[in-house]
């Protein structure tokens, strides 16, 4: 159990307010700002320190890339087998079809870059690189379904 007070974390450097606390080299949370008012976890963790959070985007970035496929294959297959195609739309619409479709091909790429358990360069690096990937994918996942989904119900129906 921690014992220690706000005054006593603040003092150690841990969660303070002053983002130029000097830290020691090689500390993860070095490099990123720590998250301000919440006292650490018992053992001066902190549930959305830099390697907490690359840990959960590594997990759950692996769950949305798996979730994202299905989702985009169940969709796709089911327009294919009722024997619609692009070139159905017109040329807005298929231009808007293939801009949405690859749209979701691109927001695939960085969820799933975002779950893979590899780290490109140190652990504070990671954690902002694939947070980021991580909501710009599915920013763009939704994006590039709803032009895609958009353009195949504006054009003619079967």
């Amino acid at each position: 159990m921690c014992t220690e007070t706000p005054e006593e974390w603040q003092r150690r450097g841990v969660n303070d307010f002053d983002p130029t606390t000097p830290r020691p080299e090689g500390d993860p949370a070095r490099d990123s700002s720590p998250t301000v008012g919440q006292p650490p976890l018992p053992g001066g963790r902190d549930l959305m320190g830099p390697v907490e959070n690359l840990q959960r985007i590594m997990w759950t970035g692996t769950l949305w890339f798996v979730g994202g496929v299905v989702a985009v294959a169940l969709a796709f297959s089911a327009v294919l087998l009722s024997g619609w195609r692009p070139d159905v739309l017109s040329t807005p619409g298929e231009t808007l079809f293939w801009v949405g479709a690859g749209a979701v091909a691109l927001s695939l790429g960085l969820i799933g870059w975002s779950g893979c358990p590899i780290l490109e360069v140190s652990v504070p690096v990671s954690d902002r690189n694939k947070t980021k990937t991580m909501q710009f994918g599915t920013a763009i996942f939704l994006v590039g379904s709803a032009a895609t989904m958009l353009a195949v119900l504006l054009g003619p129906a079967s």
